[in-house]
C-alpha cells in the first residue's frame, strides 16, 4: 500500500467499518438485555388485563385478546404460558422466558432451583394456572436504534473512532509536509545541507517520494553551486596566467634596449589565447542553458566527420601522425552542425596531440541498434582509471601542466560532453589496449527521418 490515496481511502473505510460494526454489536447487546421485571413494574396492566379477559371469556377470549394486543406492545412480546409449559398461542418461547419459567431448552431444572425473575400468574375458573411473560422481541437494528441508550452509545463510538482516525491521519500527512516546508525555507536561506527524508525510509507513498525528490534537488543544487564556484575559480586562474605573461612582456618592452617586435608578438599570442579561452567558456555556458539546441537542422554526419578528419590530418602531418577513418554513418542527423563538429574536433585534436610520433589515430563510425557511435582511438599513454570520469569536467587536468604545455585549456572535452548530452547522447572515455579511446554516441532520436 504505497499510494497515499489508497491509505486515506482504506483508513476511512476501516473507520466506518469499525463504527458500523461496533454500533451493530452494541445494538444487539442492549436490545437483547432482559429487563422484563422493570417493564412489568412500569406496565403491570398487561397481566391485569389478561386476568380480566380470562375471567370474562375464558381461554378462547384470552387467545383473541393476545392476537389483538401484539401490535400495541411495540418492541415487546406478551406470552401466556399454560400449565403444560407452552404458550397458549403455540408460539416458541425465547430463551430468557424459559429461564424465568425454570426450564432451559424445555428440560426441567432441579427441584431445589427457583428462577430469580418472578412472573405474574393468572388463574382460570377451573383452577388452571397461567404465567404471563412480557419479553423483548428478537432484536431489530432499525427498531432498536430508537432506544436512547443505543443512540448515545453509537454517537460516542462514532465520535471516538472518528477523532482517533482523524488525528492519526492528520499527523501522518502533515508531519512530512511540515518537514518539507521547513526544508524549503532553509533552501531559500541558502542552507543547501538541509535534508527532509530522514525517518521516511520505510514509506513509499507520494509524500515520502516528494521528500526524497526534495533531497535530490538539494543535492543537485549543492553540486551545481560547488561546480559553479570551482568553474569561476578555474576560469580566474586560467585568465590570470596569460594576463601575467602579457604584463611581463609589457614590462620587458619598456626596458631599454627592448625588442618591441618580439614582445608585441608575445602579447599577440597571449591575446589570441585569451580570445580562444573566452570563446570556449562562452560556448560551455551556452550549452548549460535551456536554449542550447533551440535551432536544429538536418545534415549529413559523414560530411562533418570527413571534414574534421581532413583538418586533423593536416595538423598531424607535422609529427607524422595520420588519422584513418573507417566506416560511415550513412544517416542524416537532426541537431546543431557546428556544435557536433566542435565536439568531434575536440576529441580528435586531443588524440592527435597526445599520440606518439608517427603513430596513427583511428576514427571508427558505426550504425548501432541504439543509434550512431563514433569511436576515436589513439596509441598514447592513456589516462589513470581514477581520472576517466573527471576528464569531462571543465579545466580538469590529469597532470597539472599536461594541457598547458601542449597548448590546451582543459575545456574541450567538457564542451564535447555537454554537446553530446544536449543531443540526447553520451561521451565516455576508456583505456584501450595500447592506447586511449573516447566513444561518442548519438541516440536513435537524433537521426533525421
Amino acid at each position: 500500500m504505497h499510494s497515499l490515496f489508497s491509505r486515506i481511502f482504506l483508513l476511512f473505510l476501516l473507520a466506518m467499518t469499525l463504527i458500523v460494526g461496533s454500533s451493530i454489536a452494541t445494538t444487539f447487546t442492549i436490545a437483547s438485555l432482559d429487563n422484563d421485571p422493570a417493564e412489568m413494574q412500569r406496565r403491570p396492566s398487561a397481566a391485569i388485563q389478561a386476568s380480566e379477559v380470562l375471567a370474562r371469556g375464558g381461554i378462547s377470549a384470552l387467545k383473541d385478546w393476545l392476537q389483538g394486543i401484539r401490535k400495541t406492545l411495540g418492541d415487546r412480546e406478551l406470552y401466556v404460558v399454560g400449565p403444560d409449559g407452552r404458550d397458549v398461542l403455540g408460539r416458541r418461547l425465547p430463551e430468557n422466558a424459559l429461564r424465568r419459567l425454570g426450564t432451559v431448552g424445555h428440560d426441567p431444572v432441579p427441584g431445589n432451583f427457583r428462577p430469580s425473575r418472578a412472573a405474574p400468574q393468572i388463574i382460570d375458573a377451573d383452577g388452571a394456572v397461567y404465567t404471563v411473560l412480557l419479553t423483548a422481541r428478537r432484536p431489530s437494528i432499525f427498531g432498536a436504534l430508537s432506544l436512547p441508550a443505543i443512540s448515545l452509545t453509537i454517537l460516542g463510538i462514532a465520535l471516538v473512532v472518528s477523532a482517533l482516525t482523524s488525528w492519526w491521519l492528520a499527523e501522518h500527512l502533515t508531519a512530512p509536509i511540515r518537514r518539507i516546508q521547513a526544508g524549503a525555507r532553509a533552501l531559500a536561506s541558502e542552507n543547501l545541507d538541509v535534508r527532509v527524508s530522514a525517518g521516511l525510509e520505510g514509506r513509499k507513498d507520494e509524500l515520502a517520494v516528494l521528500a526524497r525528490d526534495f533531497d535530490a534537488m538539494a543535492d543537485q543544487l549543492r553540486a551545481n553551486r560547488s561546480a559553479t564556484t570551482q568553474l569561476l575559480r578555474d576560469i580566474s586562474h586560467e585568465l590570470r596566467s596569460p594576463l601575467a605573461r602579457m604584463r611581463v612582456a609589457l614590462g620587458l618592452a619598456r626596458q631599454p634596449p627592448a625588442d618591441f617586435t618580439r614582445q608585441l608578438d608575445r602579447m599577440e599570442r597571449e591575446v589570441e589565447r585569451l580570445d580562444a579561452m573566452i570563446s570556449q567558456v562562452l560556448k560551455l555556458a551556452r550549452l548549460q542553458g535551456t536554449n542550447a539546441l533551440l535551432e536544429r537542422e538536418a545534415f549529413e554526419l559523414d560530411e562533418v566527420i570527413e571534414q574534421v578528419v581532413r583538418d586533423a590530418n593536416f595538423e598531424g602531418a607535422v609529427k607524422g601522425c595520420s588519422v584513418n577513418l573507417k566506416g560511415a554513418a550513412n544517416e542524416a542527423v537532426l541537431g546543431s552542425r557546428d556544435l557536433l563538429r566542435s565536439a568531434i574536433e575536440n576529441v580528435l585534436r586531443n588524440a592527435v596531440r597526445y599520440s606518439p610520433q608517427g603513430k596513427p589515430v583511428e576514427v571508427l563510425v558505426a550504425r548501432m541498434s541504439a543509434g550512431l557511435e563514433i569511436l576515436v582511438r589513439d596509441q598514447g599513454p592513456g589516462v589513470p582509471a581514477a581520472d576517466l570520469e573527471r576528464i569531462f569536467e571543465p579545466f580538469y587536468r590529469v597532470a597539472e601542466s599536461r594541457d598547458r604545455d601542449s597548448g590546451g585549456e582543459g575545456i574541450g572535452l567538457a564542451i564535447t560532453f555537454r554537446v553530446m548530452k544536449a543531443h540526447g547522447g553520451s561521451a565516455a572515455a576508456a583505456n584501450a589496449q595500447g592506447g586511449f579511446e573516447v566513444r561518442l554516441c548519438l541516440p536513435e532520436t537524433a537521426i533525421a527521418v
